[in-house]
């Protein structure tokens, strides 16, 4: 234990003796590497957990073992939440985005190890979700924690957050530009010029882990061909379609989490989910696991091997079929993706955004060629998908195009993605202004965005902003009993209580101040006789946006006061003390 504190002692005094900026480069090589190797660890799990499922199940039973493989693997991860991590790790990119706004970026350090474990084995049995979500969780903890554990300030904090969080997505698919404007577009993180080198350093260091461990080969090897102009009315079809498919999966998924989670008992909504995606697997393979290897068929156009092994036999080679089953794959991706998150699994919806994007694309161009009007290549189709879905879903068209562009291998196509991935984002963000991410923090007023007033608003908290030094008073109290009270104190009004703490109203100093001398009324008049009553009230819940709304529906007041869910008096908050935090808030978020 000693020599663990000695070490750190020695750690802190090195980086102690460099610059600011030689701190910030150092520390983000070892966030870099560490979210890396975080990376590295949860692909080749997740591979070894599915390697060793294959090897033991029998072929010719393995369609009835997809039933209850995946069931098996949210009950196991549901039980090491529960029983060993202790926190609730799912919906991670949600989680660092609520840590940013209301947690000073401040991450568990448990939250480094524990996402890797659930997800691996989530998904490695079959769960029909995605690992980046919680490697991104993984890498953005790692950062977090680092910071924390040297006393680093917030804005030192959100850096290595974004740098463990960049450096994971670039390293799980080997994709460096698109894990920087992830950060810049997702993680609605403030780029300033101090903070590109950490960035980069960050994710350049990230991917070395992977391209010495895994190879230099892309993530989705393709068939995908050069960009053909004529094609560009049907890369515009094809965006409008994410668009709308966009919106489907944000308001599908949150609608099928909402009414899964009504079910209180943990086990009897593990059930029910476990026999639902079960029976999905079973009906469309492709829906089992991440969904990659039918995602890489499509690509490759072997459209046929995706029903190796399935029930459907010699019907597969039928046009009509294909049609019909891949759209239902489709739209029951969001289905099983719910599914397996409501009911206990832990994973993200990055990977299914890919998978229904893939087939978007697919659907779109086979069903034109069905028409013999023209050729469409399906697999560059497919790809372009991929980029016009996640643009939609996630709300951002530049981590689309980089992503697709680095992880296939698709440059050639970067007309197409960027045609696409514009019209399917300018299409979503008319229906639903919120990304799959900010969804549920926008509702709570939780959401830290690029808007850089709403932004600092959000990271205010109510509660270190309420003064208390008020003297409480009754309205059974008499005028005299006022002015003793006036007389000790430096304020010029008073809330009005219960006995019992329950707010009534305000006394003003000024209300009282013509007749607070005349003795002959101190017996006479009470507090009731001066008190003003007021309804615009703070709740302590209120976020810093509703109280700024509330000041200006007040026009001439200064302070308000706040008070709890059943009424309690808590104190008052001054619009100027608001104003000054504000301003120091400012100042720290612009560096």
């Amino acid at each position: 234990m000693e020599k663990i504190k000695f070490k750190k002692i020695k750690i802190i005094a090195y980086l102690n003796s460099l610059s600011e900026r030689q701190r910030l480069i150092v520390l983000a090589v070892v966030v870099g590497f560490s979210s890396g190797l975080a990376a590295v660890v949860l692909k080749l799990s997740i591979e070894g957990i599915k390697h060793l499922l294959t090897n033991w199940i029998n072929t010719s039973t393995a369609s009835l073992w997809y039933l209850l493989l995946p069931g098996i693997g949210m009950f196991l991860a549901m039980l090491f939440v529960k029983y060993i991590a202790k926190e609730d790790i799912s919906h991670g990119i949600t989680k660092i985005l609520y840590s940013i706004s209301r947690k000073e970026s401040k991450l568990s350090s448990k939250a480094i190890w524990t996402p890797l474990v659930a997800s691996a084995v989530t998904i490695g049995f079959g769960g029909s979700v995605g690992a980046e979500a919680p490697i991104v969780h993984s890498g953005a903890a790692i950062g977090s924690t680092i910071a924390q554990k040297l006393n680093l300030n917030y804005k030192h904090i959100t850096l290595l957050l974004a740098c463990g969080a960049a450096g994971s997505l670039a390293g799980i698919f080997k994709a460096p530009l698109a894990g920087i404007v992830f950060t810049i577009e997702i993680l609605m993180f403030d780029l300033t010029l101090a903070s590109i080198v950490p960035l980069l350093v960050s994710t350049v260091t990230a991917i070395l882990i992977p391209y010495f461990l895994l190879g230099q080969t892309v993530a989705f090897a393709n068939a995908a061909t050069p960009f053909n102009l004529d094609n560009i009315p049907y890369y515009i079809i094809l965006g409008l379609i994410c668009g709308i498919m966009s919106f489907y999966f944000i308001r599908a998924t949150l609608s099928i989490e909402g009414k899964v989670k009504k079910i209180k008992n943990p086990y009897m909504r593990l059930i029910v989910c476990a026999l639902g995606i079960g029976v999905l697997v079973f009906l469309f393979p492709p829906l089992y696991g991440e969904g990659y290897s039918s995602l890489s068929m499509l690509l490759n156009n072997e459209v046929d091997s995706v029903f190796d092994g399935s029930i459907y036999g010699s019907i597969s080679h039928n046009n009509v079929f294909v049609l019909l089953f891949f759209m239902a794959a489709m739209f029951l991706k969001v289905v099983s993706m719910s599914f397996t998150n409501a009911g206990g699994g832990v994973g993200g919806t990055f990977g299914p955004t890919l998978f229904v994007g893939g087939i978007c694309g697919f659907l779109v161009a086979r069903a034109i060629n069905l028409t013999n009007f023209i050729l469409l290549p399906e697999a560059n189709f497919a790809l372009v998908g991929m980029g016009g879905l996640m643009a939609g879903v996630m709300h951002a068209p530049l981590t689309a195009i980089f992503l697709i562009a680095e992880i296939t291998g698709g440059y050639d196509l970067l007309m197409p993605l960027m045609i696409t991935s514009a019209i399917s984002y300018m299409l979503i963000t008319r229906l639903e202004p919120n990304s799959i991410y900010t969804k549920r923090l926008a509702m709570q007023g939780d959401l830290i965005t690029h808007d850089k007033d709403q932004a600092v608003l959000t990271l205010l908290k109510l509660d270190e902003l309420i003064e208390t030094d008020f003297i409480k008073v009754y309205e059974e109290q008499t005028l005299g009993d006022l002015v003793k009270d006036i007389s000790n104190t430096h304020r010029n009004f008073f809330p009005v209580v219960t006995r019992d703490n329950k707010f009534v109203g305000v006394v003003l100093l000024d209300d009282v101040r013509n007749i607070m001398f005349d003795r002959s009324k101190y017996d006479t008049k009470h507090v009731s006789n001066f008190m003003t009553y007021t309804s615009n009230v703070v709740n302590k819940n209120d976020t810093m946006d509703m109280v700024m709304k509330k000041f200006k529906l007040s026009n001439n007041t200064w302070n308000l006061p706040v008070v709890d869910d059943e009424n309690n008096y808590l104190g008052f908050i001054s619009k100027s003390k608001m104003f000054g935090a504000y301003r120091e808030q400012l100042i720290n978020f612009s560096q």
